[in-house]
């Protein structure tokens, strides 16, 4: 993976089945990792403000992931699993290791993303459709970015410690910003719960060996970027850049290879 190691890393990479997710999963297994593939078929509502090819990347399975990286030499599974269950988690890491190897690397990337609001607009700056905050749209949104990361996070550190590792490696995917996440709100609330989770892990692991970083990433075009959206970004004080999912999955490669031993307890924000 880049830095040259001598040992086979193994990694659970959530939400792998299309961008960001799909391309750590790719990235990390070019360099030799095995990776299993994490994915949930997502059926959203259409959306008129949202491309159809985004409604059909987040429904679709992850064959061609795995037989891509396959194709490419690589060694990778892919497990359809509800991170909503709390059984997930175990079942994720039983596979892993019963396929790849022990799991040294984690990527909390899956998302159950709603877009809710306090307030009565029905839609964004970029015209998406928004609902209001339900008990519905909490609990789907902190089951997946807040319980099943921190379930995650735990198996890890278990199993980790049971056959006294000393290399281990954790990331996470967040967003919002200081003020929360206006428009997205249970999105950014359930994603400042996994950072949290994931800072107390780069404390609490650090005699494992194990390293445990958050990576905001920048508005990334995994299929959902519109025009509207671009010229949000050209207008705006605070984005920069359109990424593309891979330009995201080096950084996150980064953040797991030996080079970067000293980097834990870090949210990166790409711009």
């Amino acid at each position: 993976m880049r830095a040259g190691r001598d040992v086979d890393h193994v990694a659970i990479v959530t939400g792998a089945n299309h961008g960001i997710g799909a391309a750590t999963a790719a990235t990390l297994a070019a360099g030799g990792t095995g990776v299993l593939v994490s994915y949930y078929q997502v059926r959203d509502e259409p959306d008129p403000s949202i491309p159809e090819t985004y409604r059909e990347r987040r429904a679709a399975g992850a064959e061609q992931v795995v037989a891509d990286i396959r194709a490419a030499g690589g060694r990778a599974v892919a497990v359809e699993a509800d991170l909503r269950d709390p059984s997930a988690a175990a079942r994720l890491f039983d596979t892993a290791e019963a396929e790849l190897g022990p799991v040294d690397i984690l990527v909390n990337n899956a998302s159950g993303w709603v877009q809710d609001t306090f307030s009565t607009a029905t839609q964004d700056q970029v015209g998406r459709t928004m609902q209001p905050v339900t008990e519905e749209t909490w609990s789907q949104q902190f089951a997946v970015d807040a319980m099943a990361p921190a379930l995650l996070i735990g198996e890890f550190a278990r199993r980790h410690a049971a056959r006294g590792a000393r290399w281990g490696r954790i990331v996470g995917l967040t967003s919002g910003g200081d003020l929360g996440f206006p428009n997205e709100v249970s999105y950014g609330a359930a994603k400042a719960a996994q950072t949290s989770y994931t800072m107390s892990a780069a404390v609490e692991l650090a005699d494992l060996g194990v390293t445990a970083n958050v990576v905001h990433p920048p508005v990334t075009d995994t299929g959902w970027v519109t025009d509207e959206v671009r010229d949000f970004v050209r207008s705006s004080q605070t984005h920069v850049h359109v990424a593309t999912p891979e330009q995201v999955a080096e950084v996150i490669a980064y953040l797991v290879s030996d080079a970067a031993a000293l980097v834990t307890g870090n949210v990166l924000t790409l711009r």
